[in-house]
């Protein structure tokens, strides 16, 4: 028995480890421009065998950027109420593999870029340079240094074919999730 509830505690542990070792991120800022939060990130993501497979085989994947603002706690209050406590932002990323051209498209909203490597095309998913997640003003008359915010970048199975979102609820292949990371916050400059 005492064996078993190691074992159950050593899987417990490693489990999140191995979940989270699939998006990672390597840049998390945020600048506080005319009281409205600029983001910066750029994500590291390994794909599992299972998702590079359907990839390959045309099924598109579709990733979320969320971001979400934690203080001051009235505008993250008010911002929670208006968007019925869903993220305060997204951005979504769209990956397929074209097979005439063995090429990787990566779409950013409506906007499709091409890449030679899956190398290429998964660095692209994520990174994003300046992206206004507020409304002008929002933060008017507050330092950067009283602002705590945060993002995160998944894979929104939502979007997947029928036929793989039941194959996504019962695999950890297909869960990818970077988790809520930490927005370093400051002034513009």
């Amino acid at each position: 028995m005492r064996n078993a509830s190691l074992l159950l505690g050593l899987w417990l542990v490693l489990v999140p480890a191995v979940m989270a070792d699939n998006i990672a991120a390597s840049r998390a800022e945020a600048e506080l421009v005319d009281g409205q939060l600029a983001l910066n990130t750029r994500f590291q993501t390994r794909l599992p065998a299972a998702l590079s497979d359907a990839l390959a085989q045309g099924v598109p994947l579709t990733f979320r950027l969320d971001f979400e603002l934690t203080r001051p706690r009235a505008q993250a209050y008010r911002l929670d109420l208006a968007n019925w406590f869903e993220p305060h932002a997204s951005l979504t990323f769209k990956l397929a593999y074209q097979s005439l051209t063995g090429r990787y498209r990566v779409t950013i909203g409506t906007l499709p870029r091409f890449y030679p490597t899956l190398a290429e095309a998964l660095s692209a998913i994520g990174t994003i340079r300046g992206w206004r997640v507020l409304e002008a003003g929002a933060l008017a008359g507050v330092n950067a240094g009283d602002v705590r915010a945060r993002a995160r970048l998944e894979l929104d199975i939502s979007e997947l074919p029928k036929p793989f979102q039941f194959n996504a609820l019962g695999s950890n292949d297909w869960a990818l999730s970077s988790g809520w990371v930490a927005l370093a916050v400051k002034e513009a400059g």
